[in-house]
């Protein structure tokens, strides 16, 4: 029995998770520093990690040359990709950020990973990831902000589009690691380097928290980061990503934005509009096409999937 299912499942309840992780952030980072913030998610979901992977594995440990290799991906992967993107929300409009950082990032996926996997770019991958960029723009574009690219905005604007192309490569060049090593060891030391570089970025945020006055709200705000979107989200992600390649799985990464904006009309009374409805629609039915695809299978990872 074909469980690939199973995969694009795991893909899409991440992409879920990551677009919910807006709005919760949107409430976080009215008391957080947004690196701060950022150096919390990764920095606590690490012994979360490490317990996993001890009780599955039973030992957590790696070559001291695969670990320099964990921590350049760690460096750019998660400290470098997470500040950038806090920056290119800073220097331009959210709607330019969203689609120069979302769109491009599965295309440049779809191009790397035939250099570096081997993996095939096959016309219903082609036309499915197609209808599903068309539909992720129209949700963006849909939501009214309107895209401005003046000079003002050129950094913020570059930035965001290089995110789309670092991101791609970062999670292609992850792929053969994945075959050698679990998802759950692999998204283990990357968030360990990545987390240790992004601290001395903290230093001068920590006592600008009220951190008597945090309150439910904020604890929970920081548990769905930790567990939800980095432990569980990015070992399925991962582990999901290895099965049906980074080609196919990247395109799911356009749930982000469809799944962030129902969060903003569920939780903060936003507006949605017929064209967003319609861009989710076209998206859908492109990562639907994309799924039923029959794909020749692979030599599983020790991932949390297999």
């Amino acid at each position: 029995m074909n469980k690939t299912w199973i995969y694009y499942t795991g893909l899409l309840m991440a992409g879920v998770s990551w677009g919910v992780n807006f709005g919760v952030s949107k409430m976080a980072l009215d008391t957080f520093d947004p690196v701060l913030f950022a150096f919390l998610r990764f920095g606590m979901a690490v012994p979360f990690f490490f317990l996993l992977l001890k009780t599955t594995e039973g030992s957590i440990g790696v070559p001291w040359k695969t670990a320099l290799q964990f921590a350049l991906i760690g460096l750019v992967g998660v400290t470098g990709l997470e500040i950038a993107v806090l920056y290119s929300i800073k220097y331009t409009t959210l709607a330019n950020a969203s689609l120069l950082n979302v769109a491009p990032w599965p295309v440049f996926a779809s191009l790397f990973a035939p250099l570096v996997t081997g993996e095939k770019l096959t016309s219903r991958l082609l036309t499915g990831g197609g209808a599903s960029m068309a539909g992720v723009c129209l949700v963006i574009l849909g939501g009214g902000s309107g895209l401005s690219f003046s000079s003002e905005h050129l950094i913020g604007d570059l930035l965001a589009f290089g995110i789309s192309i670092v991101g791609a490569l970062y999670n292609v060049v992850c792929m053969p690691l994945m075959m050698r090593f679990s998802a759950v060891r692999v998204s283990a030391w990357t968030s360990l380097f990545g987390a240790l570089f992004m601290f001395p970025f903290t230093l001068g945020a920590w006592g600008k928290v009220d951190w008597s006055g945090l309150n439910a709200v904020h604890y929970s705000a920081v548990g769905y980061n930790v567990l939800i979107c980095t432990v569980a989200a990015l070992a399925v992600w991962n582990g999901s990503m290895y099965k049906v390649g980074a080609a196919r799985a990247n395109f799911f990464r356009y749930v982000v934005p469809a799944a962030a904006m129902m969060t903003g009309y569920l939780f903060f009374s936003e507006s949605v509009s017929v064209w967003q409805i319609a861009g989710t629609l076209c998206m859908a039915a492109g990562l639907i096409w994309i799924s039923l695809e029959r794909t020749e299978g692979s030599q599983p990872a020790r991932s949390v999937l297999s």
